[in-house]
């Protein structure tokens, strides 16, 4: 039993390949993209604060509890600001009674009220994962200097 092509074996054909349009690159498939973009910037907020990680901000985030709906305040250091488009999320760290507590948050999502930067922070890194390990004093960044134009 011997096949025409080296290597097959009984039953068995041998890939080849073809040159041309890809299977599933057609007309139909540039749509379904572009209807998913178009859902994703209108669930897009068109306003945000600027932040960036070292930040100290104030979270305004909306929680259900049982029937009712109330927005919970969540103050700490921004750690890290992740993704882009409808996905970015950032993460927020603070320590309550001793125990360091981490929430990310995402930034398009509809509970989320606002966030309100209280204290502007100076930083070397994108990602502050090492404060994960301070406390106290330790644990402060570096506050941003303000320039002022004498006048």
């Amino acid at each position: 039993m011997s096949s025409p092509e080296a290597g097959a074996g009984p039953g068995k054909k041998k890939r080849t390949r073809v040159s041309g349009p890809r299977v599933g690159a057609g007309k139909g498939e540039g749509e379904k993209v572009d209807v998913i973009k178009v859902l994703e910037a209108q669930q897009m907020k068109a306003e945000l604060p600027k932040f960036n990680p070292g930040d100290t901000v104030r979270v305004a985030f909306k929680v259900v509890e049982g029937g009712r709906e109330r927005i919970q305040p969540f103050e700490g250091t921004v750690l890290r600001r992740k993704g882009s488009g409808i996905s970015e999320t950032f993460t927020v760290r603070r320590v309550t009674y001793g125990v360091g507590v981490e929430r990310t948050f995402p930034i398009h999502s509809p509970r989320l009220e606002g966030v309100e930067v209280l204290r502007e922070a100076q930083t070397k890194q994108a990602r502050l994962y090492y404060l994960r390990e301070r406390s106290g004093k330790a644990a402060r960044v570096k506050e941003k200097r303000k320039q002022y134009v004498k006048g």
